[in-house]
């Protein structure tokens, strides 16, 4: 199902893969180069085209989606691609190209991680890097899962933080959440960063 580009992203995926770092990426994407040329795994676009067998899509619908590299070799950089019909989604009305392209990445990492934190219930959640792509995603989605949320950010996205719904903030340039004697449900570590020995004191007994 081919599709025009709209909008597309240059996310920290596509950095590991053309800057090969850390140097594992080379036996998965290629020793010297990239072995895929475009890169690109975050699309918004329009349908130009549709195949014999797709069925929930039309010409001119607006969708976007994400591509993997191993399976699927990004290219959502390029002009024009073709996408699976079970790998896209429709845009929302009331979301821009640029809104839509950037959600995929970091929405979905966040999403398996809320998942398997089974977040909800009132559980006590801190995210770690709560300012980023896949932090921002996490604190939503933690919050609409029932969650009680804790971020963690720096000084200047405090208030934006706080926007996304966390029910407290801390900025970790004025203090340290380990430190505070608090103890949550799930520790989510959203730039990896964190190490369970510095973590462990502040999960409750049972706590991941």
């Amino acid at each position: 199902m081919p599709v025009g580009i709209r909008a597309t992203t240059v996310n920290r995926t596509d950095c590991h893969v053309r800057a090969a770092r850390p140097f594992l990426w080379r036996f998965m994407v290629g020793f010297r180069r990239p072995r895929h040329r475009i890169l690109g795994s975050e699309f918004a676009r329009v349908v130009e085209e549709i195949g014999s067998k797709v069925t929930q899509l039309a010409v001119g619908d607006e969708v976007f989606g994400v591509r993997a590299y191993l399976s699927e070799g990004f290219g959502c950089h390029a002009e024009y691609l073709c996408a699976r019909e079970t790998l896209v989604a429709r845009k929302p009305a009331n979301a821009s190209f640029e809104e839509a392209a950037a959600l995929c990445d970091g929405g979905l990492a966040a999403l398996d991680q809320v998942r398997l934190a089974k977040l909800g219930g009132g559980r006590d959640v801190v995210v770690y890097g709560a300012s980023g792509s896949i932090g921002t995603a996490s604190v939503q989605l933690a919050v609409h899962a029932g969650a009680h949320v804790t971020a963690v950010c720096n000084t200047p996205n405090v208030e934006f933080v706080r926007s996304l719904g966390a029910h407290e903030v801390i900025d970790y340039l004025q203090g340290d959440f380990t430190k505070s004697g608090k103890t949550y449900d799930v520790g989510l570590d959203a730039v990896g960063k964190l190490s369970f020995l510095r973590c462990r004191g502040s999960l409750k007994p049972g706590g991941l």
